[in-house]
């Protein structure tokens, strides 16, 4: 599972993380809900070990996240994460850009490198597309490219932060039914949305972020549709209507 304890974290004088605890166990869907500059994507981030953190402390598999003795690039083999910018290599095509990590990272020839490529981008349903270069993909196309990417390296958890929130109203709906067959298939998952709908539909739990703590947290359906905390009522209020 992931644990987080008491984590607080700061750029600068600002503090954008106030004393943030929750567990995510194997086989649960968390969605983030809040509004921007609310500390949700800076979580992720921290899970991950792409932020510091000035004090708490955040276990993966029992593992610290930021303890000095962690080998981050092993720990991170387990944290599949997907930004709302694709971050794919234009210069390599779908297949070279899924099959890259396997091979330099994980160290596989690269004929199996590009079986387990060829295995991810089917996955997404990106089979077609396999010889296409990213700049030739649409924006739905390319953000599935990167979960392919992601998941080609076997992690046991994904992270995933406003992967839908970049792209036009028409192609979100292939991505989030990516992300519904990864829940199919028992992923446990931590996903930053602003998605409310998906949020209640596919999440076990929502938690709700304001000001750098989780204001609200519970059953994802009960959270949004019948919120205990005035703050997340309003916040609800004014996203859904």
């Amino acid at each position: 599972m992931i644990e987080i304890r008491n984590v607080r974290k700061s750029f600068g004088n600002h503090e954008v993380i106030k004393g943030v605890s929750l567990e995510v166990k194997k086989g649960e869907v968390l969605c983030l809900i809040g509004a921007s500059g609310s500390g949700k994507s800076t979580m992720l981030q921290c899970i991950n070990g792409l932020e510091p953190i000035q004090a708490g402390e955040i276990l993966v598999d029992g593992i610290s996240v930021h303890a000095k003795s962690t080998d981050l690039n092993l720990l991170r083999q387990k944290l599949g994460i997907v930004f709302q910018q694709y971050n794919a290599f234009p210069h390599l095509n779908a297949l070279e850009n899924v099959a890259l990590a396997p091979r330099i990272v994980r160290k596989m020839r690269p004929k199996d490198a590009l079986e387990i490529a060829r295995e991810h981008l089917d996955y997404v349903g990106l089979s077609a597309q396999a010889e296409q270069y990213p700049t030739s993909l649409s924006g739905g196309q390319q953000q599935r490219l990167a979960i392919a990417r992601a998941l080609a390296m076997k992690p046991d958890y994904m992270l995933f932060d406003e992967v839908t929130s970049a792209l036009d109203p028409e192609l979100v709906g292939e991505v989030l039914d990516t992300i519904r067959k990864l829940r199919t298939n028992g992923m446990t998952m931590i996903m930053v949305t602003h998605d409310i709908a998906f949020a209640r539909e596919s999440a076990d739990r929502v938690a709700f972020f304001d000001g750098g703590v989780i204001c609200e947290i519970g059953d994802a359906r009960q959270v949004i549709t019948a919120p205990n905390k005035e703050r997340t009522q309003q916040f609800l209020q004014r996203v859904l209507h």
